[in-house]
């Protein structure tokens, strides 16, 4: 087997930047920034790759086609996926109040706990976010990784949130190291197909394994209480 997945997270869109918990497609669009990241994602790939994947959110798509205009032209084009979008958050949607994102955190804390079957007011439990995403990375191995002869890297341009419980899932990665290390827009987390159908994950935004826990980052207020980081990273 060879190539990998890279699971890159979109580039910054106007909900990022007001702390929206935007989740339900097709969501908000990319800002200036966040094409610039599109593409400084694609100038770093040390080779172009066999494919170009994202989910139906409008950041996506944009993400993606940023990236794809980037590099060179054999690449395998641009593919949208049902199934890949972030976690949805039901009852919280577009809120951007310290509460909704403590409500979000300490449920999406507690799925990487284990507590899978915990659902967001409203929204989807962490069974769910897994049913409707690993059958898409399963027909990805199945279609083009498990070939002997494919020999390129897969992007797949998605959603902090759900990439991170993806991840940890198939590579095995801790939890806690997962809560702690959030994603920023454009940074990825890059799996690796091994034997009997598992994953090996070799690098997490800037980290490579082995992956331990972290205090959680955050932010400070103006009036200085601490603020959660980006809910969705």
């Amino acid at each position: 087997m060879s190539g990998r997945l890279v699971l890159v997270r979109h580039g910054q869109t106007h909900s990022n930047v007001a702390r929206r918990l935007d989740t339900r497609p097709p969501g908000a669009e990319l800002t200036d920034l966040g094409r610039e990241q599109a593409r400084g994602f694609a100038a770093a790939l040390t080779e172009p790759p066999g494919l170009i994947v994202h989910s139906t959110a409008t950041r996506a798509v944009q993400t993606a086609t940023e990236v794809h205009a980037a590099i060179p032209a054999a690449v395998g084009g641009l593919h949208e996926f049902d199934g890949i979008h972030e976690v949805q958050v039901g009852d919280l949607e577009n809120r951007s109040d310290e509460a909704a994102h403590d409500e979000f955190n300490g449920t999406y804390r507690r799925w990487h706990g284990g507590e899978l079957s915990l659902a967001l007011p409203g929204g989807e439990n962490g069974h769910q976010v897994l049913e409707r995403y690993l059958p898409v990375l399963d027909r990805l191995r199945r279609q083009y990784l498990d070939d002997d002869g494919w020999h390129r890297d897969i992007v797949v341009v998605s959603h902090g949130a759900a990439i991170r419980l993806v991840a940890a899932v198939l590579g095995g990665v801790d939890g806690a190291f997962a809560i702690d290390h959030h994603l920023a827009n454009t940074e990825s987390v890059v799996l690796a197909p091994v034997a009997a159908e598992r994953w090996e994950c070799l690098r997490w935004g800037a980290v490579s394994p082995p992956f331990h826990p972290e205090p959680s980052a955050v932010t400070v207020r103006d009036g200085g209480a601490p603020m959660s980081a980006d809910p969705m990273g």
